[in-house]
């Protein structure tokens, strides 16, 4: 009954939740900068009737949506930031902010959440418990999730679960895809710098060349994957830039590489940097050089929880059938910082296809990243149901 409700809601509420993904797009804004964003997220919550708390962890937007019974709550959340990325995209409703764009899908992600908290409002005579619909700054950043957190969003009421979706450019339209367990990697970074003494290019001995030396440092750190690391255990070191010098004559004085690690493990998060600086340190040390190591943590990795995710499962299959619903086999290297979420409260965290047929994949972060509108029916009304079946298994357990 509540599915077919869903449904019905999501049909008239689809053309207002289009219009807004269309606003999102022509008005993108990056990291903790999205005023307009969270302007319209909260005029738009407010105009249902919703409670609005605005300013969370500086561009946070909360509503509150309160059942007319008791329970427990459950949380949803959609990111809002946009990229450093010049649209090339033919779309009639293109970004209006030169070098900015939503190349990621987070206006869906907004708009989406948007169109299940007006479903959840209609509803709210039947909802026993409460949904927390947070709209969170800078995920493509340093992370608003975080700050989110520490500014009490999983509190006054306390958050009992957690879920959340991203429209997924390596899934075809139509489908979800679910997974347990891990599912997206702690995307750490670092620097290296190689620090030894610069000199002519034609007298080498009397130098310390970094260039030779940093070569040693990156074959010998990519044996931590290859040789001391099981191999059934998922991990990437990349070192992805490496500058040192400006002509062809002079060794120079340093080299710096940067890079990231990409894990599943966190008693391995720990272990890798510090066999990475073990191996800088002696091989600098055997060169007479000497060096600097920067660790920079972001976000951990994105476990989902197992009862969350089979309640998902469920729930989305009754929205779009059992034909359209797969599960994932293999976690993914990219990062998100919906990790904290779930490494506080049950949670899991879904993908929605957006690749239209005929075609294989749509690329993130390109600047001709586009997708259609009909791909927002399945996020907000995925969530609905979601929200709805945790609290009405929540309120049965209680009984």
């Amino acid at each position: 009954m509540k599915t077919e409700k869903i449904s019905q809601l999501a049909e008239k509420f689809y053309p207002q939740v289009v219009g807004l993904r269309h606003y999102f797009h022509q008005n993108p804004e990056l990291a903790f900068e999205e005023y307009k964003t969270a302007a319209k997220v909260a005029e738009t919550l407010q105009a249902f009737g919703i409670e609005v708390q605005s300013q969370v962890a500086g561009t946070g937007v909360v509503g509150l949506i309160r059942g007319s019974k008791p329970g427990a709550t459950v949380l949803l959340r959609a990111d809002m930031d946009a990229l450093k990325v010049t649209e090339a995209a033919d779309v009639a409703y293109k970004s209006t902010v030169p070098g900015v764009m939503h190349a990621c899908g987070h206006d869906g992600h907004t708009a989406s959440l948007l169109g299940t908290a007006m479903i959840l409002q209609a509803l709210k005579d039947e909802i026993a418990g409460n949904i927390k619909l947070v709209f969170q700054p800078a995920e493509e950043g340093s992370g608003g999730a975080l700050p989110m957190i520490e500014a009490g969003v999983l509190e006054n009421p306390k958050v009992d679960a957690a879920f959340g979706c991203h429209l997924w450019g390596n899934l075809p339209e139509g489908k979800v895809e679910l997974k347990s367990g891990p599912l997206m990697a702690s995307p750490d970074s670092f620097t290296i710098t190689i620090i030894g003494k610069g000199g002519h290019a034609a007298l080498p001995h009397v130098s310390i060349d970094p260039v030779t030396i940093a070569a040693q440092v990156i074959l010998q750190i990519q044996t931590l994957v290859a040789r001391r690391i099981d191999p059934l255990v998922p991990a990437v070191i990349s070192i992805t830039t490496i500058h040192g010098g400006d002509t062809y004559n002079v060794i120079p004085n340093t080299v710096e590489m940067t890079g990231t690690i990409r894990l599943f493990d966190n008693a391995l998060r720990e272990w890798v940097p510090q066999a990475m600086e073990s191996i800088i340190q002696h091989v600098t040390q055997a060169n007479g050089a000497s060096y600097t190591f920067q660790l920079f943590k972001k976000f951990p990795p994105l476990i989902n929880d197992a009862a969350m995710t089979a309640l998902a499962e469920a729930s989305v299959t009754k929205i779009i059938g059992k034909d359209h619903v797969q599960q994932g086999t293999t976690p993914n290297m990219g990062g998100e910082d919906f990790s904290y979420f779930a490494a506080a409260v049950p949670s899991c965290f879904y993908f929605v296809g957006i690749v239209p047929p005929g075609e294989e994949l749509v690329s993130h972060h390109n600047p001709k990243f586009q997708w259609d509108d009909r791909n927002l029916m399945i996020s907000m009304q995925t969530l609905a149901q979601v929200a709805l079946d945790f609290l009405d298994q929540e309120s049965n357990r209680s009984k």
